[in-house]
């Protein structure tokens, strides 16, 4: 909810993003909305798993979930800034930023057909700027070990390499009836939602590192002497994630208990895997919702109530 007409407002961030905010106030909404975007998603990310970000609620006081170099914690680095690069590449083909423009089209022809036009997301700004924002939040506290730091940067740019992955050739078409003979093309970046889905892929596939020193500087190398080399595309964390079945504050588990789970699924979201093995408690409800429309000449779709009962299963 905070109005950023007036540089005085920057002081809500860490030291190191203030004179990037005074110099670039018209982005500032860009970020808060990234951030928010942030929160939603990681949530509708992992509903149906023990861990299901609602520490993220609490930004930016993370609790020890997130702080401690988890896996979590890389996938939610790796979300936000892959957000703010995409909120801002999105905001200058918008035309909501004077500072930037449309992006261009690379050389040459789209394809048969093809001209490009339109106004493209404005990736290579968003890239620039956002990893700036970002980047300089992970770098400042002065909390966090070398090896948090690094984890943190490394896994920042994994999410701003799946959004540049992202970037697509997209058209439309003005040939007669609908036709394609004629079409104006223009780079797209995904939709968040995507980047997200990717981005638990890789969570779930996350590699266990430790920050050690190679030749002349530290870098972080896999913990299991077995394991396969880091990748610039590969998510990584330093310690092992609590189960999350049980409260522990000290660990940011907030434990499965009184969570809705799904008894036929055999996924994460099941009654077995949710509960993790206490059981559960079955309720019934009654819910109203609209039934048997019907569309009414000129020009209305009129629907009766109807009531019907459901069963809940609820993790003890």
């Amino acid at each position: 909810g905070v109005s950023w007409n007036e540089s005085q407002q920057c002081r809500l961030l860490v030291p190191e993003q203030l004179q990037l905010c005074r110099r670039n106030l018209e982005v500032m909404p860009s970020i808060v909305r990234a951030a928010r975007h942030t929160q939603s998603l990681c949530q509708q990310t992992f509903a149906d798993m023990r861990w299901n970000c609602s520490s993220i609620q609490r930004a930016p006081s993370f609790g020890p979930d997130l702080l401690k170099g988890t896996r979590e914690a890389a996938f939610v680095y790796a979300l936000a800034a892959a957000a703010i690069a995409h909120g801002i590449a999105r905001a200058c083909a918008s035309g909501e930023l004077p500072l930037c423009s449309c992006g261009h089209g690379p050389p040459g022809d789209p394809g048969p057909g093809g001209r490009w036009g339109g106004c493209g997301d404005n990736l290579s700004f968003g890239l620039q700027l956002g990893a700036a924002f970002a980047d300089s939040s992970a770098k400042s506290s002065k909390l966090r070990s070398h090896g948090s730091k690094a984890m943190n940067l490394h896994n920042s740019a994994v999410g701003r390499m799946v959004l540049s992955d992202s970037l697509d050739t997209k058209c439309k078409c003005h040939g007669v009836s609908g036709s394609c003979s004629v079409k104006t093309c223009w780079k797209g970046l995904s939709s968040l939602d995507e980047i997200a889905s990717d981005l638990k892929s890789k969570y779930l596939a996350a590699i266990q590192v430790s920050h050690r020193l190679v030749g002349p500087r530290k870098q972080l190398i896999p913990k299991e002497m077995d394991a396969r080399p880091v990748a610039e595309t590969d998510l990584v964390y330093l310690i092992s994630s609590p189960d999350y079945c049980t409260p522990n504050p000290q660990l940011g588990s907030l434990g499965t208990q009184d969570r809705q789970c799904n008894r036929s699924s055999v996924g994460s979201a099941s009654c077995d895997l949710l509960c993790c093995g206490r059981g559960y408690n079955t309720y019934t409800e009654e819910v109203q919702e609209r039934c048997h429309c019907r569309y009414r000449w000129c020009c209305s779709v009129v629907c009766r109530t109807c009531r019907r009962r459901v069963q809940r299963y609820v993790c003890k």
